[in-house]
């Protein structure tokens, strides 16, 4: 398998990234979503990301998309604007191929760019050792576990909070 080529997403993408979520939200916990979003919700949230700044990238693995990433706002309210909040989703076929690696890299670049201070990870269920392994490994720090949360697949479910700051952090205004 080749070395993932990251690029910018775009709406020919859109059917691939659904199922690539829909599997992550009838199979896993790395989201709390019970129910699929279908194609046009998918599309919807793209553009409005896109649309307002926001980096929102797609892996390729020998031409395929094999992931996606994308990073929107941590929360709606202003004075919030200066942080995001990460989502990363790998295909099942490209899991351990160093997509998601190659994702967040560029993401944490990308958002940089883009003039954001700090970047949060919001890791669904606090047994997802690989997505907490990853974000530690690109220098973001435990900040806390909300414990059992959310309630999925018949059990409680822990979100693991994560912090890096970006640029400058917090160390001079933006």
């Amino acid at each position: 398998m080749s070395t993932p080529l990251i690029r910018v997403a775009t709406p020919r993408d859109i059917a691939t990234i659904t199922q690539i979520y829909a599997h992550a939200v009838l199979h896993g916990t790395a989201s709390f979503e019970t129910e699929p979003p279908d194609e046009a919700e998918m599309a919807r949230r793209q553009a409005s990301l896109l649309g307002g700044g926001f980096p929102y990238l797609v892996a390729e693995l020998d031409g395929d998309v094999a992931g996606y990433a994308y990073a929107g706002p941590y929360r709606t309210r202003p004075a919030y604007r200066f942080t995001v909040e990460d989502s990363i989703y790998v295909a099942p076929r490209a899991h351990r191929c160093g997509v998601g690696r190659a994702l967040l890299e560029r993401l944490l670049f990308e958002a940089e760019q883009g003039g954001f201070r700090q970047m949060i990870a919001v890791i669904g269920d606090s047994a997802q050792m690989p997505s907490i392994a990853l974000h530690a490994a690109f220098g973001f720090r435990h900040i806390g576990t909300l414990e059992a949360v959310g309630f999925k697949f018949d059990r409680w479910l822990d979100t693991v909070l994560m912090q890096k700051p970006l640029g400058a952090g917090a160390a001079s205004l933006p």
